[in-house]
């Protein structure tokens, strides 16, 4: 099974990054490949929420979260319906403090199931550009 993984040292608290990051429905916010996000079932702080993500090129995905832990301060979702010829996919992202210099570690990564043949472009496409994507925009975010 893949687990495709990136992670990050963001320049802020780790309760800043974690503040902006929980919301569920707001990654439009700060992922350049979400053009939008709309809350169809539950609220962006309740487990269940189903989120439908409509991405830049115009494809849609639909997400459930499954885990919203602000003590750890992670979430973990999964698909719902997908365009990417996935059929399991489930994912976490988590912001921990760097103790040392008060920034914010955040990792991103997911388990999915797919055809083997489609596995290496896959496990590319969430790691760099969903994933990485998305840290390097937090990181820019939060750049002084």
């Amino acid at each position: 099974m893949p687990r495709p993984y990136a992670s990050a040292v963001i320049p802020a608290s780790a309760d800043q990054v974690w503040q902006l990051v929980r919301d569920f429905d707001g990654l439009p916010g700060w992922h350049p490949a979400i053009a939008t996000s709309e809350l169809t079932a539950g609220s962006a702080a309740e487990v269940g929420a189903i989120r439908k993500l409509t991405l830049g090129d115009g494809a849609v995905v639909v997400e459930r979260l499954l885990i919203l832990d602000d003590a750890d301060r992670r979430y973990t979702y999964e698909f719902v319906d997908n365009p990417f010829q996935v059929r399991r996919y489930v994912s976490t992202i988590r912001v921990a403090p760097v103790t040392d210099t008060g920034q914010a570690f955040v990792e991103w990564w997911s388990e999915y199931d797919a055809d083997g043949a489609a596995e290496a472009q896959l496990t590319e496409l969430f790691a760099g550009n969903v994933y990485a994507a998305g840290l390097a925009a937090l990181q820019k975010r939060f750049a002084t």
